[in-house]
């Protein structure tokens, strides 16, 4: 079964535009694997818009199942990681101020930084894992990193599916058996929701794992918090 990590910057987002501690993240993040989750991804941005780096603190205390940190590998996120030392590390080439992820990691004009950085984290055992589009040169490049994982950047699949474009799989299943070939582990993540994730675990070879937030929480808005992580857990079966 493909695992579900679910990414909680959302409830962060909600708490943080009205002050104060409602909803209280700690207590989602323990409801969430209460209702069966395999993880909890964070992504802590440099201005502290949603995720705090103390919530990622509290969070190590609360998650008992895998704890994924995502973000950019700048000097005070580095320093978060190897303080929390979760389960997982996944490396965002975010742009200060961005609204969410936009873009994987070029592996090959950025080989030597990625590099030293995953040798860093891998020192103090935490895997890795890079964000990288579905394209096989940045999974080869990926490769060369020492990386223990990839997550593929699905925002290009999600769009075109939710147009009827099923063959916007391809190039994910490309990247995928190459990943497969070279030894990585294969992560996904980016507007993947209940409409498509079946159709992408489906055709993607050894999916090890999917992040998933925004449409999480906002069709647990309609649906419920349980109800959608069972639906999920079913989808990933």
């Amino acid at each position: 079964m493909t695992k579900l990590s679910v990414n909680i910057n959302k409830i962060a987002t909600l708490r943080n535009a009205r002050g104060g501690n409602v909803p209280d993240l700690l207590q989602v993040a323990k409801d969430i694997q209460k209702f069966g989750a395999h993880g909890i991804t964070i992504h802590p941005r440099p201005d502290e818009r949603h995720i705090t780096y103390q919530d990622a603190r509290d969070l190590k205390n609360v998650v008992y199942t895998e704890y994924n940190i995502e973000g950019n590998p700048q000097h005070n996120f580095i320093d978060l990681v190897l303080e929390c030392k979760p389960d997982q590390v996944t490396l965002v080439p975010d742009a200060i101020g961005a609204i969410t992820s936009n873009a994987g990691w070029d592996t090959i004009k950025h080989l030597d930084y990625l590099t030293e950085v995953i040798q860093e984290f891998q020192r103090n055992g935490i895997r890795t894992s890079i964000f990288v589009d579905a394209n096989e040169n940045m999974v080869e490049g990926a490769k060369k990193t020492g990386t223990d994982r990839i997550e593929l950047y699905t925002e290009s699949f999600a769009y075109q599916y939710s147009l009827g474009n099923q063959s916007a799989i391809e190039p994910f299943v490309k990247a995928a058996i190459r990943a497969n070939e070279l030894g990585l582990g294969i992560n996904a993540g980016h507007d993947l929701s209940l409409d498509n994730i079946k159709f992408f675990k489906d055709n993607i070879p050894n999916l090890l794992e999917v992040s998933i937030g925004h449409a999480l929480i906002s069709e647990s808005l309609y649906l419920g918090l349980d109800n959608v992580v069972n639906m999920y857990l079913n989808k990933l079966k």
